[in-house]
C-alpha cells in the first residue's frame, strides 16, 4: 500500500504516482490511466479502458456470428 499525497496542479488537484507503482501498471510518461470504481465502493487504477475492452469483445462475436453477411456486404 502506498500513501499518495493531494498536490494542487492548476485548479485542480492531482496525485504522484511512485515508480514502483509505475512499473507494476507498465507504465510510462504520456501513457493514459483509468480510474474505474470497483464494487466495494473504492477504485481502481488501470493502464486498460475496461468499458472498451468489453465493447470490443462485443463486437468480436458479432463479428464471429454475422461473418457471412458482413463478408457479402465488403464485396459491395
Amino acid at each position: 500500500m502506498f500513501a499518495l499525497k493531494l498536490r494542487k496542479i492548476g485548479n485542480s488537484l492531482g496525485v504522484v504516482l511512485p515508480k514502483e507503482a509505475l512499473a507494476s501498471l507498465k507504465t510510462h510518461e504520456g501513457d493514459v490511466i483509468y480510474l474505474t470504481e470497483s464494487p466495494d465502493g473504492g477504485y481502481r487504477i488501470t493502464p486498460l479502458n475496461e468499458e472498451f475492452t468489453e465493447q470490443f469483445k462485443e463486437a468480436e462475436r458479432i463479428m464471429r456470428e454475422d461473418r457471412d453477411a458482413l463478408r457479402e456486404l465488403a464485396k459491395r
